[in-house]
């Protein structure tokens, strides 16, 4: 997926009316900003606490994890307030970017109008929502739930304010009025067309979640708002449920306590690369095996390994090493393409590497044990790294090493030591939740705390003037994902309640071969969903869907859940689709098309290793 809900390239010099718009836009933008990541401040600071009281006093602190929740409901609508002012919300872009500048700006305006449809149907609903939470208390706090529920009519009207100021501030405004009026004039007709639906009856499953949701994703309109209009039609025009409903449901979807740890994972990815821990590790492995044919491919395989999943973003790990990596690379000689290819599919390969936020998600929606998915995810990962060091050997094979230094054995001790501090934390937090000695969330307080005294004290490489930006970023990145996820529980609802979920069961229960169909079915169809929706808005969408028919055809549920994230992670960075892939070649500052070829080498190691790991259930569950 791509941020940008608009483009800059639509936008005109700011004079003046457009200044003074433009400088009030800046002006909201900044104080949601900075009250976002003051919640994300305090969203730290009492897990933190909550941690300390239970582990070193020995006094748990019964309301900390209800405080938190209540800050984190806040923190999710004002990140993802922050996320569609930066255009940050994850969208579809591979066709958009190749319609005509003109018509790309257009597309754009069109995409943040369809956001604004949405927000300004549900503002009511979301309102009359936190109204009716007013009469339930608390239990540990004792107060109102408006406090809480109130977030999501506060969210909702700053994204409109925000919403408004950039339709007008980035176009001009015949641009924006032909936009909001193609958008105005397919709600009124699909208003219109309400007498018509009703009568077609499980055919407006295809109608809404399948065209509507369709266009929207290929033109560019953010997935959270495609999913959240398609469902709000659904409900709105052929059916009686109150738009209320829809509200409680997302409501329900972002609040999972699990959830929690979504943006603290996200801070310490951000503090990992800040404080200099993810540069010592590379450093490390280079030395290590800097002097073997096609080394430090190794060493960028290994080194996303160790970091993946801390910080909750593909591009945040890839970003943390590739840096790094990649000028020593180059000056080897390496093949640009071959690079931003092996870094791709890197991506891929350590989807399933605990911490992940996607088996955080997966076990917040369908309530698989967060220690059991981390357990289950290792292996996995490390035979798909291996089967890229296949490919990585067989390619560079003849390298010529004429050239290069082999690190002593004083430097690689010393670099090993040096990197100590940094090689622990990731071990820390995997053991910590495997072993079931604390939550993802309280490790993820932990693995803050510790990241941030091995950057003052070792590493001296703390930046105090990049916390207030780090955390914006955490604030707007977890608002994205849990909007999203929200967003896609609502659909899933809508979904289950129209009765698809028992027709898909007996579907598939009825195809030939049992588990074996019922795999092959899932990869293919999670490899599709992943080069499209990406992996956290495909698996809350479909994850209540198919768990259960996994479960039925007896399909273990951690086994079934790593087949599916990888290959969802294996769609996510296979070009021509796959936007993860451009991601990398960003990152890597490389031209796609050099990347086109080499990378199915390596994708084709990776399909192997899913239909082996489908094959074999032991690599999943064999530690568990």
């Amino acid at each position: 997926m791509s941020g940008g809900v608009l483009l800059e390239a639509g936008s005109r010099p700011a004079s003046g009316w457009r200044a003074v718009i433009g400088q009030v836009e800046r002006g909201v933008g900044g104080c949601v900003e900075i009250a976002a990541a003051a919640l994300a401040f305090g969203d730290i600071a009492i897990l933190l606490s909550g941690v300390v009281a239970r582990y070193i006093f020995r006094a748990p602190i019964v309301w900390s994890d209800e405080l938190a929740g209540i800050f984190f409901l806040w923190l999710s609508m004002l990140g993802a307030a922050v996320a569609l002012r930066r255009g940050e919300h994850m969208r579809m872009t591979a066709f958009v970017s190749y319609a005509k500048p003109q018509t790309r700006v257009f597309l754009e305006m069109v995409a943040q109008g369809a956001a604004l449809a949405f927000l300004l149907l549900i503002a009511y609903p979301a309102y009359k929502y936190a109204g009716r939470e007013a009469i339930v208390s608390t239990p540990a706090l004792e107060i109102s739930n408006a406090w809480r529920a109130a977030a999501l009519p506060v969210g909702v009207g700053l994204m409109i304010v925000l919403a408004v100021l950039r339709l007008v501030t980035r176009a001009d405004l015949t641009t924006v009025a032909k936009a909001v009026s193609l958008v105005a004039v397919l709600c009124v007709a699909m208003w219109l067309a309400s007498p018509i639906l009703v009568p077609l009856g499980k055919l407006n499953l295809i109608v809404f979640f399948v065209v509507i949701v369709g266009a929207g994703v290929f033109a560019g309109v953010p997935i959270a708002f495609t999913f959240a209009l398609s469902t709000f039609g659904f409900m709105a025009l052929t059916t009686r449920t109150p738009m209320v409903v829809l509200v409680g449901r997302m409501d329900e979807g972002m609040s999972h306590m699990i959830l929690l740890a979504v943006p603290l994972f996200v801070f310490l990815g951000l503090l990992i690369e800040m404080t200099g821990m993810a540069r010592a590790m590379v450093r490390f492995l280079a030395n290590l095996l800097g002097h073997v044919r096609g080394g430090l491919s190794y060493v960028l395989i290994g080194a996303i390994y160790l970091v993946s999943g801390i910080s909750g973003s593909k591009a945040a790990d890839m970003a943390a090493i590739a840096p790094v990596l990649f000028p020593e690379m180059k000056a080897r000689g390496a093949d640009q393409g071959d690079l931003v290819a092996l870094l791709a599919t890197t991506g891929a390969q350590t989807e399933t590497v605990p911490p992940s936020i996607v088996l955080i998600t997966i076990g917040s929606v369908t309530g698989v044990s967060i220690a059991a998915l981390f357990t289950g995810g290792m292996l996995p990962g490390l035979l798909l790294g291996l089967a890229l060091c296949l490919v990585v050997w067989w390619r560079y094979r003849k390298e010529d090493l004429s050239g290069i230094v082999r690190a002593s054995r004083k430097e690689i001790w010393w670099s090993f030591l040096y990197s100590l501090p940094a090689l622990a934390l990731p071990i820390i937090v995997r053991t910590a939740v495997v072993e079931g000695v604390a939550t993802a969330t309280e490790v993820s307080t932990i693995g803050i705390a510790y990241a941030t005294i091995v950057g003052i004290f070792v590493y001296r490489c703390f930046d105090a003037k990049r916390l207030i930006p780090m955390l914006i970023e955490t604030a707007a990145l977890s608002g994205a994902i849990v909007f999203i996820i929200g967003a896609a529980t609502g659909m899933a609802w809508a979904l289950t309640q129209s009765g698809f979920a028992s027709n898909l069961a007996t579907f598939i229960a009825s195809l030939p071969g049992g588990q074996v169909t019922f795999m092959a079915v899932s990869i293919l169809v999670f490899v599709i969903l992943g080069s499209l929706l990406e992996g956290i808005p495909a698996i809350v969408l479909f994850g209540p869907l198919m768990f259960p028919i996994a479960h039925q055809v007896g399909v273990h549920e951690v086994h079934y859940a790593i087949v599916v994230v990888l290959s969802m992670g294996l769609g996510l960075f296979a070009p021509p689709f796959g936007v993860g892939y451009y991601t990398a070649c960003a990152i890597g500052k490389v031209d796609p098309s050099l990347g086109m070829r080499p990378i199915w080498g390596y994708m084709t190691a990776l399909a192997i290793g899913i239909v082996v790991i489908a094959a074999w259930p032991w690599l999943s569950i064999g530690f568990l």
